[in-house]
């Protein structure tokens, strides 16, 4: 069994009561145009900038909502040991702003479950904050980073100087 096999979401988010789940309130939160919200949650219009490859994108069908710690990754971090409802906080926390991001289907495909060791952001400009929202999320979530990866995100972090890692203890 893997975090991915064993954890629920999208589920019904922050709000049960308005119809959108999981999925579609991050897209409502990271539009850069806001969306039209329809019966059961129905985005149309709006439009977002997936950071991972500088794309804009105008229909929210063309986008994944990524785990920026990916489940794959998060479990063979330590979210084994997690209760299944520790599970389905995880894969749906809207509680930091980078712990869930909307990008482009392709992008986030290319990236899967592989960790800062394996897969970087193709855009310039984008390597520092990938870095920081990845252990920011890593830390929020007390998960493990192995040798490569932290050797990784220090050897970004020397060309991100002024680059602040926020993040708030998961719950």
């Amino acid at each position: 069994m893997s975090l991915p096999d064993s954890t629920r979401h999208w589920n019904t988010g922050a709000n049960p009561a308005d119809g959108c789940n999981t999925r579609n309130e991050v897209l409502i939160a990271k539009a850069v145009t806001a969306p039209t919200i329809g019966t059961r949650c129905a985005l149309s219009g709006g439009s977002w900038w997936s950071y991972y490859d500088g794309q804009t994108v105008t229909t929210a069908s063309g986008l994944d909502i990524d785990h920026m710690v990916p489940l794959a990754e998060a479990w063979d971090s330590g979210a084994f040991a997690w209760t299944a409802q520790r599970r389905e906080a995880y894969a749906n926390d809207l509680g930091q702003n980078a712990s869930l991001v909307a990008v482009t289907a392709r992008s986030n495909r290319s990236k899967a479950d592989q960790d800062p060791a394996q897969w970087l952001p193709p855009a310039s400009g984008a390597l520092c904050r990938y870095a920081s929202e990845w252990t920011a999320t890593k830390l929020r979530w007390n998960l493990a980073a192995d040798q490569f990866e932290g050797n990784h995100l220090q050897d970004i972090a020397t060309d991100c100087a002024g680059d602040t890692v926020t993040y708030t203890p998961a719950p």
